[in-house]
């Protein structure tokens, strides 16, 4: 009885190790719809994003450039509140990507920052641009003018060296008192960043260049 039992068992075992229940393993993945932003969050999502007093003409100059590309592309609502002086942002009926508020929040952010309307409106048409801040002063404790010199230096006679950091790394920079704000996609970013933060720490503009240069090249090989 004790044998009957065991193989009794060990059948059950294998019939268990068996059974999928019922599932092809070869099934496919599902392929599901994207999810309209209304029915994604249940509810109108909103977001506020407060203007900086000077910002605050650039924002007036530019405000068609920005409602613009909000309204028609994100479907998105978008006002300027007097009261609390900031941009609201808030999805509708229309809106149909997920990300939408997310994106058009990003946009109106990177513009504030600084960044041109058009470097800005970049964020709206890509999906993998991102913008980092980070202040000179986390990289190297400076003040009064060893500060000063160090933004000196990442701008550059003429703003050169800003220039060749975003030529080279496909990114734009705005240097804003001692903050550094850098837009781009994530690996343009950390090849911008530290570039920069090599300037802050001292090294020579030259020695920067040639690893920039470096960079460039091996990236136009691969291609």
């Amino acid at each position: 009885m004790a044998e009957a039992t065991t193989s009794s068992g060990k059948r059950n075992a294998e019939n268990m190790d068996t059974d999928t229940g019922g599932i092809d393993p070869e099934t496919k993945r599902p392929c599901f719809p994207p999810v309209a932003a209304e029915k994604l969050a249940g509810k109108t999502e909103f977001r506020r994003i407060p203007v900086q007093t000077n910002r605050r003409t650039p924002l007036q100059q530019n405000w068609e450039k920005i409602f613009t590309p909000v309204v028609e592309q994100l479907k998105l609502q978008i006002r300027y509140n007097l009261r609390n002086r900031s941009v609201e942002l808030r999805t509708s009926q229309e809106t149909k990507a997920s990300n939408a508020i997310q994106k058009g929040a990003d946009f109106v952010k990177a513009f504030l920052l600084g960044f041109d309307v058009n470097d800005a409106l970049a964020i709206v048409r890509l999906d993998d641009l991102f913008v980092e801040s980070f202040d000179v002063k986390d990289v190297k404790m400076l003040k009064g003018d060893h500060l000063g010199r160090a933004i000196g230096r990442l701008a550059g006679k003429g703003g050169k060296t800003k220039f060749s950091i975003e030529n080279a790394t496909k990114t734009r920079i705005v240097l804003a008192d001692s903050k550094v704000h850098i837009l781009g996609s994530y690996q343009s970013i950390q090849i911008a960043r530290r570039a920069i933060c090599a300037l802050i720490m001292g090294s020579p503009p030259a020695k920067v260049y040639g690893k920039l240069r470096a960079i460039q090249s091996s990236a136009s090989s691969r291609i």
